[in-house]
């Protein structure tokens, strides 16, 4: 059995109702923000990825963000991690700003830690601390179990890993809900055109509320602005697109992990990820309070201050 660590914060040791958010690591510099890092894009792997790097000294951390989501998802974190780390932000092959790329390759967890090797070895930035978010870690994940010499940690946050849930009666049922409800709806509104009903098909199902209509203008257009990199998800191959990561390989990866769980997203991220630290056979699990699914922006101090005293000890 590989090491088991453990990371006693608020609800990842049992212990009861969240505590007040803690203050931002006394180490984050707030000058360093995505302003002051240059916008640049590397060719890697038959893609163009557009990519920050921030800090100069330090091990590496790289933010890999979730669905609906590029580089900025990230910016309350650049202060936080570039004082200690360098920092690398990206945005995965179709998302903004990369170019609407429209090649002959399935979006995939294996597509994108292909992608993610292969800019980590054109920026010499390996090994790295690999931090994803929703379908971000699922990618981290997979480069783990693909690459391992190129990742010194991984941190997941609720990836979507939706055949976790077939082991159990109570999972099979979350998640034929979520594919009845909300990924075969969305999957049908863009094969019909309706790229907004597909969009508020998918974040109001993530979200497990109807969201997408209350959110501010802006928030909305970003989200349109995805509109691209959301119809190659949704119409990717399903097997493809969310492959099974079977429990006995995923016991073989070696590499550290910290698995985090928000407390206000929904119960499907929840069994997938307490499913995920049996096959892991780790305990080294932490709850944001107060979060939803995007943790890292709904709790940024307390989600940062978590992540840097786990990235302080591996």
């Amino acid at each position: 059995m590989r090491p088991v660590h453990s990371l006693c914060l608020v609800a990842a040791c049992g212990g009861g109702a969240p505590a007040a958010a803690p203050a931002p690591s006394p180490t984050a510099s707030p000058s360093l923000t995505a302003a002051t890092a240059t916008l640049r894009a590397a060719q890697v792997n038959g893609t163009t990825l557009a990519y920050r790097v921030l800090g100069d000294s330090g091990t590496p951390v790289v933010f890999v963000h979730g669905s609906l989501g590029d580089l900025g998802d990230w910016d309350a974190q650049l202060a936080a991690f570039a004082g200690t780390h360098r920092v690398l932000v990206y945005s995965r092959r179709y998302h903004p700003p990369n170019p609407p790329q429209k090649d002959d390759q399935v979006y995939s967890p294996m597509l994108h830690a292909e992608d993610l090797a292969a800019l980590l070895l054109a920026l010499d930035l390996a090994p790295a601390h690999i931090v994803g978010s929703s379908y971000g870690a699922y990618t981290a994940l997979v480069l783990a179990q693909e690459h391992p010499e190129l990742v010194r940690s991984v941190v997941l946050g609720e990836p979507p890993i939706m055949p976790l849930l077939t082991g159990t009666e109570e999972g099979d049922a979350i998640r034929r809900a979520f594919f009845a409800n909300t990924l075969n709806p969305a999957r049908a509104a863009f094969t019909r055109g309706d790229s907004i009903g597909a969009l508020r098909l998918f974040f109001d199902g993530m979200a497990g509320m109807r969201g997408f209509d209350n959110l501010p203008p802006e928030r909305r257009a970003r989200i349109v602005a995805h509109s691209f990199e959301m119809r190659r998800e949704m119409l990717a191959n399903r097997e493809q697109y969310m492959p099974p990561l079977p429990c006995r390989d995923l016991g073989r990866i070696h590499t550290p992990v910290l698995l985090l769980s928000a407390e206000r997203s929904t119960r499907l991220f929840h069994v997938i990820t307490a499913e995920l630290a049996r096959c892991l056979q780790s305990d080294t699990t932490a709850t944001i309070p107060g979060a939803a699914h995007a943790m890292h922006q709904t709790n940024p101090a307390y989600y940062n201050q978590v992540v840097l005293r786990y990235l302080a000890t591996h």
